[in-house]
């Protein structure tokens, strides 16, 4: 059973994570920038001529890796687990390369009762060699096995509040992505190894037709559309963004970017096309 003591006391203290222009690089193309080579302003995330780095790398660098596999004694089922959520909230430009230092800790363990999952929340404060705060990463995890640990008087924290939902009206802004057949076993070598990703044999024993797109990859792809409707590929102008994960991606599916903009905020949602099934909900996004 989920200990929430041990859950909530973890932290992964400083993971260093030096980075090149090749890995800024591999990360956008992971993300399908790049696809047009005659395309100047997607150029600028994949050549290293005046390169810029995706505001969405942040939530793969300096990971603290799967701890809730590794760290047995806190009692999570990391078989049940999904990852549910992603924000970010960028504090200073992400350099194109350079050494970070990543500061991951649980802020909130939910318990949703017995049968019915517990929710965790993790953050990580992501700074540069010098200190100075680049970023400020969040990943929620629906923890499907784990419900139930707080029956017995134990401790557990107040769900956050509600993400709003897209409007239920017509898109403001419609973009579609295309993603490769082999995009996943691309967007992999940016850290995520799972073999979910990669082995359709692996793939079939948990379910799956065939090895899904990363999460984060599909989190990843719909802050670039974000920056390509809103921000004319200038990654500055992107200052926050956070989506609710609500179905897996096929890679060599087209995604379609539905967006609404009220100012500086855009609210957001992403659709895979050919089965017209949402695979990002509650997206809500703030532009500078």
């Amino acid at each position: 059973m989920l200990d929430y003591r041990k859950a909530r006391d973890w932290q992964s203290g400083d993971v260093r994570h030096a980075y090149t222009a090749k890995d800024t690089m591999l990360y956008a193309l992971g993300l399908g920038l790049g696809a047009d080579p005659l395309d100047q302003q997607q150029l600028r995330f994949v050549y290293e001529k005046d390169l810029a780095a995706l505001p969405t790398m942040a939530a793969v660098l300096a990971s603290p890796g799967f701890w809730m596999r590794e760290r047995r004694e806190i009692g999570i089922d990391f078989m049940k687990l999904v990852h549910g959520e992603q924000a970010v909230r960028l504090h200073a430009l992400l350099p194109p390369t350079g050494t970070v230092v990543g500061r991951t800790r649980v802020t909130r363990v939910v318990d949703k009762g017995e049968g019915k999952g517990a929710i965790l929340h993790a953050e990580k404060e992501l700074a540069d060699d010098d200190g100075r705060p680049l970023a400020t990463v969040e990943s929620v995890y629906f923890l499907r096995g784990d419900g139930g640990f707080s029956s017995a008087g134990g401790q557990a924290d107040e769900a956050a509040a509600p993400s709003a939902p897209t409007p239920d009206t017509t898109p403001d802004h419609v973009l579609d992505l295309s993603t490769r057949p082999d995009q996943a076993l691309l967007y992999r070598l940016s850290g995520d190894m799972n073999p979910l990703h990669a082995e359709p044999a692996f793939a079939a024993r948990v379910g799956f037709a065939r090895p899904i797109l990363h999460g984060l990859a599909t989190w990843g792809m719909a802050g670039r559309g974000l920056i390509a409707a809103y921000a004319d590929f200038e990654p500055a102008r992107l200052h926050a963004m956070r989506a609710r994960l609500s179905a897996p991606v096929y890679p060599g599916e087209t995604l379609r970017l539905e967006s609404w903009r009220d100012g500086a905020e855009v609210a957001f949602r992403l659709r895979a096309v050919e089965r017209d099934v949402l695979v990002l909900t509650h997206g809500r996004a703030e532009l500078r």
